[in-house]
């Protein structure tokens, strides 16, 4: 086992030099990049990825990334292609290959398979002069001085360019495709992120109870109404309906701390006034950053001035909603 201190050394040293690595790639978004945006922006088929070992991987990913922003796309492994999974191309597609050398086999084998269905061939890669960057319409080469790895052996420096490459030609398409928040959450209903981007308030406040007292209600009413909600708060109205104010298990606190006799109060006495307030049509996640940025639990859901009940952060949090 080596030294603690080495550990931390060689973790920060890693990561210092991929960043350094991402950063310096930034010089070649050129003239070829935006030859290749075009390129697929203009095209009425999808974008096949491939890549070997390594470059598979980020292939899958740039891939899954594209199809999330609206780009289609699919992943296509070169030597499933030579076993029949040409036929994942359509004669309106383009194939994007990812390649550190440019000059495996398997890529040389490829690349004569797709130029005679007439597809056109795109790049990624990193050293010159390469037999795929002679043989793609359009090239982008992103060079790397060294691999992270001390033997200059195992792909990661590369696979992080490589990468973050992908990542720049999605959010770029991103701009261009006009992809909007409500495309990607019709994209994406699943998961936290998907129940971010589509769950309601109304969807999650109406099972809850619609606690409500009058100004001039009693504390023990106050207690009972609170307690019987079970959401720790409750709405104090005016005898037109409309909201005046709320009472949580705070005020109740802060009342005992602050009054020897509570038999005399009433709900106006001890109420908070101008409460927070969301609209049943915002989404949960907006309800959510509301309370945390005001250091509050509940809200008061209202349509039109009128009071339709409570949204407790549990009932966000129970969601999935973080």
């Amino acid at each position: 086992m080596i030294a603690q201190s080495e550990i931390i050394s060689i973790a920060k040293e890693t990561l210092l030099t991929e960043g350094q690595a991402i950063i310096s790639i930034s010089d070649h978004i050129g003239d070829s990049f935006l030859r290749m945006v075009e390129k697929i922006y203009a095209s009425k088929g999808r974008l096949i990825l491939t890549g070997v070992g390594k470059s598979a991987h980020i292939a899958q990913k740039i891939s899954s990334t594209l199809n999330s922003v609206g780009t289609s796309s699919i992943f296509m492994h070169p030597t499933d292609a030579t076993h029949g999974d040409l036929g994942i191309i359509g004669p309106e597609d383009l194939v994007l290959i990812l390649s550190k050398s440019g000059n495996t086999s398997e890529i040389k084998t490829l690349v004569p398979l797709i130029r005679s269905m007439g597809n056109s061939i795109l790049a990624l890669v990193s050293d010159a002069d390469s037999y795929l960057e002679n043989q793609a319409e359009i090239t982008v080469r992103i060079p790397i001085i060294r691999e992270a790895c001390p033997n200059n052996l195992a792909p990661t420096t590369s696979t992080a360019v490589q990468l973050a490459m992908g990542d720049a030609l999605a959010m770029v398409l991103l701009r261009i495709n006009e992809f909007s928040s409500q495309d990607f959450a019709r994209l994406h209903p699943g998961g936290s992120l998907g129940k971010r981007l589509n769950i309601t308030v109304s969807d999650l406040f109406s099972r809850n109870a619609c606690p409500r007292v009058l100004t001039t209600d009693p504390i023990r009413s106050v207690i009972l109404e609170i307690s019987s909600g079970r959401l720790g708060t409750t709405a104090v109205l005016d005898k037109s309906g409309k909201i005046i104010g709320i009472i949580t298990d705070g005020d109740l606190r802060r009342m005992m701390e602050r009054f020897d006799d509570t038999r005399q109060l009433t709900a106006k006495d001890i109420m908070s006034v101008n409460p927070r307030r969301i609209s049943p049509d915002e989404l949960a996640a907006t309800a959510l950053e509301t309370m945390r940025s005001n250091s509050i639990t509940s809200l008061l859901v209202v349509r039109n001035d009128d009071y339709l009940g409570v949204i407790h952060i549990h009932d966000i949090l129970r969601e999935g909603i973080i």
